[in-house]
Formats: C-alpha cells, structure tokens, sequence
C-alpha cells in the first residue's frame, strides 16, 4: 500500500517559512530539508498560493506566509491540497451474500465518516503555530 506524504510534506515546507524567515528559502533549500525533489516542493507551494496561504513572486526566492501562523489551521493546509480521498477506506469488493460481507460497507461507512469528522475538527483546532512551537520545544530539548 502507498501513502501520501503531501500533507505531512506541506505543512514541513510552511513550519520551515517560518524557522527560515530570514534564511534560503528557495525550493531547493526546502526540498533538501523535506528530502523531496525541487519540482515537487514548487508543486505545493503552487496549491498552497492559490489557496491563499503562501505567496511567490516569479523569479524570487523568497516565498514567504499569507497570513500569520497562528491562523493557518492543518484543516487549511490539507483542503489547500485538494485531497480528493477520504482517511479512511472501505473495501469496496467485499462479498455481498454473506452476513458480514454484505453488510460491512455501509456499517464502516458511517463509523469512518464519524471519525473522519473528528479528525477535520481536531484538524482546525491545530495552527502552524502550534506546529511551530513544538518543533523549537523539540529542538531545545536535544
């Protein structure tokens, strides 16, 4: 099975806007930091400035927050994404004449959407801020 590390990915290239006010930040420095190719940190940072959330100016190295960090949600981050996928999936080939198999989808259906619910509103409740600080605090305690 393969993940996708785009969420995890965005919100590390906007916590380094912020340690890395002052410093590189060019889409070859983040991708270093993210260990990611240079094309694909330009990818995000094209979603995350349509979103509002990131602005870039053509030729410049310097692309820096729209908004302060403490305002940015990781729910704005991954909607940024345009994540067309739920969190969690069903098995949609299941075998529907059996007790369980027949029954199991709309069952999980309903308990995933329940937790995908809560999920997006411990998502809102998290800022870039938070993110932020926990990395200094991590990073202090080394």
């Amino acid at each position: 099975m393969r993940y996708s590390y785009k969420f995890s990915d965005a919100i590390h290239l906007l916590a380094y806007l912020v340690v890395y006010r002052d410093g590189d930040r060019s889409s070859k420095a983040i991708a270093n930091s993210i260990e990611a190719n240079p094309s694909a940190v330009r990818k995000l940072m094209a979603d995350l400035r349509q979103a509002g959330l990131l602005v870039t100016q053509t030729g410049r190295a310097q692309p820096a927050l729209a908004k302060d960090p403490a305002t940015i949600s990781l729910l704005d981050i991954y909607q940024a994404l345009q994540m067309d996928h739920a969190l969690l999936h069903v098995d949609p080939a299941t075998n529907q004449q059996g007790q369980v198999g027949g029954a199991i989808q709309p069952v999980l259906t309903d308990y995933y959407q329940e937790i995908q619910s809560a999920a997006f509103q411990r998502m809102r409740a998290i800022t870039l801020a938070d993110v932020v600080h926990k990395i200094q605090v991590h990073n202090q305690a080394k």
